[in-house]
């Protein structure tokens, strides 16, 4: 491969998750306003009743939609740009099948609303929120299918401004009604968010050029079997990922009451915040990419290596800012309540660093359709994580669960190292392997520096290391780009500018 293809695939990689990351950037700008004025208005406890709504009948969702939504993203990727008819008959199963699934989950989740408020909340008090609430599963499960056809054909533009104007009309949505009913507003939010949701995916969804087709009732049975087939796997991994979270959360509220769980539920939001863009982007462009090439060994290899390096670059000043300066991240977008919480962030943020590594590895198994590895890899990961949570949460607390994440992805990594070496003979490049070695010194760096004794050392400390880290990552992504590239040309002709890029000795044109 040419430095210039090099170029233009890091290229390609890089607009993608710029794209999806400054949509996800105005995404945490106006959630930040919405989880701060939520917070006010309904305290930890109120937090983390929204955490254990949407933990119960987020488990009844995941086990209805038989992961359709994800296998349709693969579907619709692998047909896109094909025969006309064959495109056509895989949306129309696609989106006949979230109907029946989505119509099944809220007749489940209604049956079981008494069970799932007894588990959940420890009485049944709360059934009839439950069973209300199954509504969401409905309308999540046809959005789910809608957003799938916009991300197999790759209309990544649609899909960052569906979520900006989710975000937005969610955020007036919620304020507006918490500050009106407080916690008796949280089931109208979670309904009317996720109707909301579902309108935006609609007119973007419509906007994809769909021939006519006739497709009987039988015929869409049949070709949802592959559909299913592969879902399945998916859902498996959901469900496993939904239990363990309910059962953790579940764990923490009983110990230790709503409260605890509230500040679990903000530092494990917070902890994500700079790699959920990385995260969306994957899922994004690089699944669907992934996918058109799954037969293609040494393709498959190269881009996953490309996208662990520009996923690398891209979160490690963002995710070493938020391990150091826990406590203020806490309090910006939560409030004094939440403050313990800064002892769980560093641990989470460790771990989602080992989760941006193992994810391009990981979606080899989706790519390729491998169900069987696929089981084996989820079942490892969290039923590590739950056997963890569980000795460590009564022992140490709710900061028990942060280490329980951490050594379940130390754990889990070699396993998905080894299924993506078995599918594809994947191995990380020199270049990748320097740079994932060079980022988990940073990492471990920025824990050291959290045992300094006193105020200033810590934070001056960690001011330099953030510093080295951003520029680290813009000589990496510069390197990768080339110095022809435009905004490599745009950061180069600043101030200072070349100096950081690492373009002393290279010509700008």
């Amino acid at each position: 491969m040419t430095s210039a293809n090099a170029g233009h695939s890091y290229g390609h990689i890089l607009r993608s998750s710029s794209i999806i990351g400054g949509a996800q950037a105005l995404n945490y700008l106006i959630g930040m306003v919405r989880t701060k004025l939520v917070a006010v208005l309904l305290g930890p406890s109120g937090v983390g009743l929204v955490g254990l709504y949407t933990s119960a009948t987020g488990l009844v969702a995941t086990v209805a939609g038989l992961g359709i939504a994800s296998s349709g993203v693969r579907e619709v990727a692998e047909v896109h740009g094909g025969n006309a008819e064959h495109v056509a008959r895989t949306i129309k199963t696609l989106r006949r099948a979230c109907w029946v699934t989505g119509i099944l989950g809220w007749v489940v989740c209604a049956a079981l609303s008494y069970p799932l408020s007894v588990f959940t909340f420890g009485s049944g008090e709360r059934a009839w929120a439950v069973a209300i609430l199954g509504l969401t599963i409905l309308i999540g499960s046809v959005s789910g299918g809608q957003s799938a056809l916009i991300q197999g054909t790759r209309r990544i533009g649609d899909i960052a401004r569906m979520g900006v104007l989710g975000a937005i009309a969610g955020t007036i949505v919620a304020v507006g009604l918490y500050a009106w009913l407080g916690q008796k507003g949280i089931v109208p939010v979670l309904v009317v968010t996720a109707a909301v949701n579902l309108g935006f995916s609609w007119w973007f969804a419509r906007k994809i050029p769909v021939a006519p087709v006739s497709l009987t009732w039988l015929e869409t049975l049949g070709n949802s079997k592959r559909l299913i087939h592969i879902g399945v796997a998916f859902m498996y991994g959901a469900i496993l990922a939904s239990v363990v979270g309910l059962i953790i959360r579940s764990l923490i509220v009983k110990e230790y009451g709503l409260d605890a769980n509230g500040i679990y539920q903000a530092a494990w939001g917070i902890s994500g915040m700079f790699a959920t863009f990385i995260i969306n982007a994957m899922g994004t462009d690089f699944y669907p990419r992934l996918t058109a090439v799954a037969q293609d060994n040494a393709r498959v290899n190269r881009l996953v290596n490309e996208q662990t390096e520009i996923g690398i670059l891209l979160a490690l000043p963002g995710l070493l800012g938020t391990l150091v300066f826990a406590p203020w991240v806490i309090h910006i977008f939560y409030s004094a309540k939440f403050l313990p919480g800064a002892q769980l962030l560093p641990w989470f943020v460790v771990g989602i660093f080992g989760s941006i590594i193992l994810y391009p590895m990981g979606f080899i198994q989706r790519a390729k359709g491998a169900v069987r590895c696929i089981y084996i890899g989820q079942s490892w990961a969290n039923l590590s994580n739950l056997i963890l949570g569980c000795i460590f949460i009564p022992s140490v607390g709710i900061l028990g669960a942060a280490y329980a994440y951490l050594l379940s992805i130390a754990l889990h990594s070699p396993v998905v190292f080894l299924i993506a070496r078995h599918l594809s003979g994947f191995a990380w490049t020199r270049a990748s392997f320097r740079l994932v070695a060079a980022s988990c010194g940073l990492i471990v760096a920025g824990l050291v520096i959290k045992t300094l004794p006193g105020h200033i050392m810590p934070w001056s400390s960690g001011m330099i290391l953030v510093g080295i880290a951003c520029i680290l990552s813009l000589r990496g992504i510069a390197a990768r780009l080339g110095s022809n590239h435009r905004m490599v040309r745009i950061v180069g002709n600043l101030p200072g500018g070349r100096m950081l890029c690492g373009l002393n000795g290279a010509s700008l044109h």
